[in-house]
């Protein structure tokens, strides 16, 4: 795990300059060594150059032989790469079978092979997380690719002449040739969901490049300012006809057992995350058949109003035999941490305390390299919206046929009886959902469609959907959805949620600390065969969550473990943001009422609305998307900020 940038530009002084910048803004992300390389990229040397950065976090090969930029001393291509190959052995043994030779043992070198012997096609060939900048030496052009469902970030500008891009945000910024002007909507997609939307950000000139995508870029890019084409090389499977559960779960097994197997691999000390759920159960139980040598660990709060799973995961490591470790922190501890959870995040998102302290708690411990349950959620069917979309949609067709405005009547009245946290967002459901998408994208939302507006974000003068997306994202989702609503949950889920909050967020909380996350559930042999099997399969009628997961979990962990009441993780943020935090919490929001983007009035309407109904703790999340945009706002400190169209 590591962090990489790069520019292409017109001048190699100030290409090189603006590199090492920005790599030295993600000394978090690799603190072992940096590396940095430049190339031309027009014919006879002349033309843009293009320079190359890396911070690493040495895991596999920790010797010189892993360092990037790699260049192929046969070919003369350069790479920068963050993430990790898991099936790099494999493919180390097909090109030897092609006459390749290699002089390191990790996977840097096989990827560095297969791109100059394979070409673009290699990326189809790849099971991992990765973000890389390629540079093929007969051609002079720069392939830039991110792995199949966005585990690793990648951000790209288009200053004029050039092209910027790197694994954050701030690197981003740190070139000084991007400018840090907002995006209207990006803040509001933003202030939708609790995350910014890709391939937004909130800076009009910064966007995240693509999951599962590639693209190209040469001389003639950046000297005519095309826009850059990503293409895709993978995309989320069909959902296929049910075959038999036996040999699906069969396969199942084989498939988590492969991926635990693979991301196993580590020269640093290793942990596995262990809750006391069947998702991170499973892993531990399948790398404990594998090794007797495994470290488990879980974070407990000492505090009356925090809930955690540190009981029920001891008895899971217990039964396991793993070597179980557990950590507790206080909540004056946890409320210091607040702080250093924001200064810490490379864009604003309401989600990630808890990964944040976790993974602080977890590389205190000695732990590089942790294993997550991540991903299982969505590829499985976890979450209550898998039963709840369906059900819902199924008594909104019946008034589909009604106007919006005379829906929002009804609902409006309706709805009177509902607690006042429940209300607004049922009236916006009511009014606005056509579809099973629609309805999962109102459950997601966190502020309505009347918050925005209230704060000057109407959606279709920004360009985006009626739910507060690009159209080409939502799209994606919607051309797709058939009649197996379960897979198009899962996509959206996978796609939206997952790709936009979770990922982002535990790719930043766990670099935050030098920790890499690796997620097994994503692996991406594992999310092909779990995403084509058919809904009618992953939820029977009457079948608990997760029904294939349990069924691939049967005889691996304890029986318990597949019955016990859910706890959870969560903290108290609404009453510390009450409380404690309430001042500084305060100043945050200020800051975004000063925003010229937005309505004053609407912003501190918002705040106001939770100051005054103290014990709405629930409503949480909406005063949280503007503490952590306003303490964003304050962090880009002495750079202007200057307001988009």
């Amino acid at each position: 795990m590591c962090g990489i940038c790069g520019v292409v530009g017109p001048s190699l002084g100030v290409v090189e300059s603006s590199v090492r910048t920005m790599a030295g803004a993600m000394v978090h992300r690799g603190p072992d060594d940096e590396g940095y390389e430049s190339r031309p990229l027009g014919p006879d040397g002349g033309g843009p150059v293009a320079g190359f950065g890396f911070r690493r976090l040495a895991i596999l090969d920790r010797s010189a032989a892993g360092r990037q930029p790699m260049v192929n001393p046969a070919t003369g291509d350069l790479i920068v790469f963050n993430g990790e190959i898991y099936n790099f052995r494999l493919l180390r043994r097909r090109l030897e079978g092609e006459g390749v030779a290699f002089r390191s043992s990790g996977d840097t070198e096989v990827l560095l092979a297969a791109l100059s012997t394979w070409g673009e096609a290699a990326l189809a060939e790849l099971d991992g997380m990765f973000a890389l900048a390629f540079y093929e030496a007969r051609t002079r052009r720069i392939l830039l690719a991110r792995d199949h469902v966005g585990i690793k970030p990648l951000y790209v500008a288009r200053p004029p002449g050039a092209i910027v891009f790197a694994s954050e945000v701030r690197a981003v910024l740190a070139s000084g040739l991007v400018s840090t002007e907002l995006s209207p909507a990006g803040i509001a997609a933003y202030l939708a969901y609790g995350a910014p939307q890709d391939p937004l950000t909130i800076h009009r000139h910064v966007t995240s490049f693509p999951s599962g995508s590639s693209a190209w870029i040469d001389a003639s890019v950046v000297d005519r300012g095309t826009p850059l084409e990503p293409r895709r090389y993978w995309s989320f499977p069909a959902a296929g006809d049910a075959n038999g559960e036996d040999g699906a779960v069969a396969r199942l097994r084989g498939e988590i057992d492969a991926a635990v197997r693979d991301q196993s691999v580590a020269e640093v000390p290793l942990g596995l995350f262990l809750s006391g759920g069947i998702d991170s159960a499973i892993l531990a139980a399948v790398a404990r058949r594998r090794s007797a040598d495994v470290h488990t660990y879980s974070v407990g709060f000492e505090s009356r109003r925090a809930t955690d799973e540190r009981e029920a995961a001891a008895a899971t490591a217990a039964a396991l035999g793993t070597v179980h470790a557990e950590t507790l922190v206080t909540e004056p501890v946890m409320i210091r941490r607040w702080q250093e959870w924001l200064d810490a995040l490379d864009r604003p998102s309401i989600d990630g305390l808890n990964t944040f302290i976790v993974s602080r708690a977890v590389k205190d411990a000695g732990v590089t390299v942790a294993l997550s349950g991540l991903g299982a959620d969505e590829l499985f069917g976890g979450y209550p919206q898998f039963r709840s979309v369906p059900r819902l949609h199924g008594l909104l067709r019946t008034f589909t046929w009604l106007p919006s405005a005379v829906r929002r009547v009804a609902a409006t009245a309706a709805f009177a009886p509902l607690r006042l946290s429940r209300r607004a967002r049922a009236i916006d459901m009511v009014s606005n959902a056509h579809s099973a998408l629609d309805v999962l994208l109102r459950i997601r939302r966190i502020c309505t469609d009347d918050d925005l507006v209230s704060l000057g974000l109407p959606s279709a003068p920004l360009g985006l959907c009626p739910q507060y997306l690009p159209p080409a994202e939502y799209h994606a989702i919607a051309d797709r959805a058939g009649g197996d609503v379960f897979h198009t949950i899962a996509h959206a889920e996978c796609a939206l949620y997952m790709g936009n909050t979770t990922l982002r967020d535990s790719d930043t909380n766990g670099m935050a600390h030098s920790l890499e996350v690796r997620v097994p559930y994503l692996a991406r042999p594992l999310v092909d065969h779990a995403a084509s099997l058919p809904g009618t399969m992953h939820m029977p009628d009457a079948a608990k969550t997760k029904h294939l997961l349990r069924l691939a979990g049967r005889g691996v962990v304890p029986d318990d473990v597949f019955t016990r009441p859910k706890t959870g993780f969560s903290l108290p943020i609404g009453e510390w943001m009450f409380g404690p935090l309430r001042e500084q919490c305060a100043a945050a929001v200020e800051t975004v009422a000063a925003c010229p983007l937005l309505e004053a009035d609407g912003v501190r309407r918002l705040w106001s609305f939770f100051t005054d109904h103290p014990q709405l703790t629930d409503l949480w999340f909406r005063p949280l998307a503007l503490v952590t945009l306003g303490s964003y706002l304050d962090r880009l400190g002495s750079q202007p900020v200057r307001a988009g169209a």
